[in-house]
């Protein structure tokens, strides 16, 4: 199935996106036709990368299906980012269009990274003034598309260095939509509720991909602002949530249990979910955040928790299809309890990261995608994320995992965002220092934090250093930044 097919699946009558008005399956299909002329007529051809920056919205899904129904390779930018880094993405795509709400000022940007090309930006605002003649619609190319064919340049924000395109497959999405639909069902009876950003893979894999192919109603708010949040829910009788733990701590602090009674299922990816904020989740309104687990280059989803079989601090079992080792430095498969890195095979895996062969070499392995986090797996093979690879913490020669004193400091009193991260030191490789946010008024108390350790942690993992914000940086998906303390 070509990833544009799914939208073929609602009945003429259901509601697709709940709103102002409410749009329904038929208009949705009109909606797509449109912005496919449009973006024709507009110079749009098979095998073209097309920028598409724009805000949570309807149009964002017409723009995405009516591109990739071209043949062309949708590459889902990020609104946030300054003129200088879209400029870096539209170079290294090589894209010539650009689909904006409203046109940007691209030049200088461009110039800077040396991009000769003229970039023709079509703003989605101006479609109801564009002719649409039908001796120029747009030609049905369903026929010359294959599920193999590259549908989407996704570009992770790293960790370091410039972000990199993991280019996605038609089959990579549906496959992986498809999946994950077996592990987590929704159907016509739900309605899911989108806060995050939809150019991040998470929301277009798991709420529309997947919402469409089992005629599932969505909600699309633009932005995470808890009141706003808390009001859709309670108008359009939300069923199903997905969010990043910042979000759960947030709903924890704004929320009553009869805003959310509505849900049955609350999903949590992006980032581990702290122990405390589950637990107090769960406590408060009576049902748990289901965790799951997942990276851009796989689609993103590669497992999560059974609703009602959820282990805490797990990030669940692999989805149907998709297959998960744990190895050693030298691929060696590790056996249940041991530490090493988690490795994916599975349709959902992307094709490899764009003009980058070294890289995409360096990642894919004998078809295993090296994802670069710590895990292990118990005896009933459910999965535990220990850390990223990148910010295990080397001290002394000992190996030290931010995860495990992330959640003790969750614990204590007041604290209710923390980081943990290593920094050079001339002695001891790293030393460990913890950024910690608290509740209003409250101070940070070095000494009161260090004995509240003490007994908990080795000696070598309780941070040395500790620094207390306002909040800690965080992208748009709520994901904290931690390369930017790093860099701080």
């Amino acid at each position: 199935m070509l990833l544009h097919q799914i939208i073929k699946f609602g009945e003429e009558a259901d509601i697709a996106f709940h709103g102002e008005p409410a749009v329904t399956y038929g208009q949705l299909r009109r909606e797509v036709g449109r912005y496919r002329d449009y973006l024709y007529q507009a110079g749009i051809r098979r095998g073209d990368n097309v920028g598409l920056l724009l805000r949570n919205s309807p149009a964002f899904v017409y723009s995405y299906m009516a591109i990739v129904s071209l043949g062309a390779l949708v590459v889902p930018i990020n609104y946030q980012l300054t003129a200088q880094e879209v400029g870096f993405i539209v170079k290294d795509a090589g894209m010539k269009h650009l689909v904006v709400s409203q046109p940007l000022d691209l030049t200088a940007a461009l110039a800077a990274h040396g991009y000769p090309a003229m970039v023709a930006q079509h703003p989605v605002a101006r479609i109801d003034e564009f002719p649409l003649q039908s001796a120029t619609k747009a030609p049905v190319l369903d026929d010359q598309i294959g599920e193999d064919d590259p549908c989407t340049i996704i570009y992770t924000s790293g960790t370091t260095g410039n972000p990199k395109g993991a280019v996605l497959t038609h089959k990579s999405l549906v496959s992986d939509a498809e999946c994950f639909s077996q592990a987590m069902p929704v159907s016509e009876k739900d309605n899911i509720l989108c806060i995050l950003p939809l150019y991040h893979c998470l929301a277009w894999t798991c709420i529309i991909l997947s919402g469409f192919l089992h005629k599932s109603s969505v909600t699309i708010l633009d932005t995470f602002v808890p009141k706003d949040v808390i009001a859709g829910i309670r108008q359009y009788q939300v069923t199903v949530m997905y969010g990043v733990p910042s979000v759960y701590g947030l709903l924890l602090k704004t929320a009553s249990a009869e805003d959310l009674q509505s849900l049955r299922l609350f999903m949590s990816g992006g980032a581990s979910l702290p122990q405390q904020v589950a637990e107090d989740f769960e406590r408060k309104f009576g049902i748990g955040v289901t965790e799951g687990y997942g990276l851009s280059e796989a689609s993103p989803v590669v497992a999560t928790n059974p609703q009602f079989r959820a282990k805490l601090l797990s990030i669940g079992l692999p989805i149907p299809g998709v297959a998960v080792r744990i190895v050693d430095p030298d691929g060696n498969e590790l056996p249940a309890g041991e530490v090493g890195e988690l490795v994916v095979k599975g349709p959902n895996v992307m094709k490899g990261y764009f003009n980058l062969p070294a890289e995409t070499a360096r990642t894919l392995r004998d078809g295993w995608l090296h994802t670069g986090d710590l895990a292990f797996r118990d005896e009933e093979g459910y999965l535990f994320i220990k850390d990223r690879l990148k910010d295990m913490i080397i001290t002394h020669g000992e190996n030290i995992y931010p995860r495990e004193i992330e959640e003790l400091l969750y614990r204590y009193p007041g604290v209710t965002e923390a980081a943990v991260i290593g920094r050079p030191d001339p002695v001891r490789g790293q030393m460990v220092c913890a950024y910690l946010v608290f509740q209003d008024g409250q101070a940070l108390d070095k000494k009161a934090i260090k004995a509240y350790l003490r007994g908990k942690l080795a000696a070598y993992k309780i941070p040395r250093e500790y620094v207390q914000l306002t909040a800690l940086p965080k992208n748009q998906s709520g994901k904290i930044m931690k390369r930017m303390l790093t860099e701080a």
